[in-house]
């Protein structure tokens, strides 16, 4: 009887371990692709299609409608307003966050958090419990006749609540990880407060700042549920995109919300394609300055 030497045996069985950690890997890869593309990437190719199906014609049809481009210039209006308040807002909240220690810390960080965690419809219902005819300031609004539910200001405190956690969760991360000590030398210097900001605490944390404001952008553009709460909906009104794609939807009218949507992808494309172009020159700059 013959006994295969013990470095034979240690091969053949290092050989079948990497086969099945090959095996595993490729299982997982195909897992992943499996489940974006049943959940994303499908989904998606069938708008894009269904925008298509007759012919760019009708797509462009679609554009050039009146009620579409007043949900469009509604959305971008929201959008306007609600981004740099909810940048502002950000910022301030991460810089305290960050570079102060005081009770109700946390506190304030789970309450910036919230709009992660509660339903957009259940946000809509609590704008219109404070602000509508018969909310806690309904009827102070109403002596001063100003209108908040059913008209543009409730379409942009629902974006902005939307969308408030993003830059500030972005940035606060930064800030905790460069620390102070660039800050107090410059503060050292004899510089100032807004001389510290804008060429010491800034570059320091662009990055995070503008990933933030991509976010929040897309948040924006794509708020539905508080909106639907909170605007009558009327058509050519207080349409939003999000809400002209499911009044179409409803109405059987799927070119007209298939092409609607593939609008809204595009927008959410544009600002990824802006972000990587910033990235770039922001690299390059960087390899330049380091040379």
């Amino acid at each position: 009887m013959t006994v295969e030497p013990k470095s034979t045996q240690s091969f053949a069985g290092g050989v079948k371990s990497h086969k099945g950690k090959e095996w595993g890997k490729i299982a997982l890869i195909m897992a992943v692709v499996s489940y974006l593309g049943l959940v994303l990437l499908l989904p998606t190719l069938y708008v894009f299609i269904g925008a298509f199906s007759r012919g760019i014609a009708p797509f462009f049809a679609t554009l050039i409608d009146p009620d579409f481009t007043q949900a469009l210039s509604l959305t971008a209006l929201a959008v306007a307003v609600a981004v740099p308040l909810n940048v502002v807002f950000g910022l301030c909240a991460a810089w305290v966050i960050a570079r102060r220690r005081f009770r109700g810390r946390t506190l304030l960080l789970s309450i910036i958090d919230l709009p992660f965690s509660i339903s957009p419809i259940v946000a809509g219902l609590m704008l219109v419990s404070l602000y509508g005819r018969n909310g806690l300031l309904g009827s102070v609004l109403q002596s001063l006749d100003i209108k908040v539910i059913f008209s543009f200001p409730a379409i942009a405190l629902a974006t902005m609540m939307g969308g408030m956690p993003f830059v500030a969760r972005e940035v606060i991360p930064i800030l905790e990880e460069v620390g102070t000590q660039e800050e107090e030398a410059a503060k050292t210097l004899g510089a100032g407060e807004w001389q510290i900001f804008w060429r010491v605490t800034l570059p320091s944390i662009r990055w995070g700042l503008f990933y933030g404001i991509i976010l929040t952008t897309a948040r924006a553009m794509g708020e539905y549920g508080a909106i639907a709460v909170v605007s009558s909906n009327l058509i050519g009104r207080t349409q939003t995109l999000t809400l002209y794609v499911e009044g179409a939807y409803r109405n059987y009218d799927s070119q007209s919300a298939f092409a609607a949507s593939v609008v809204l992808a595009g927008l959410a494309g544009a600002t990824l394609v802006i972000k990587e172009l910033f990235e770039r020159r922001i690299r390059i700059k960087d390899e330049e300055v380091s040379q």
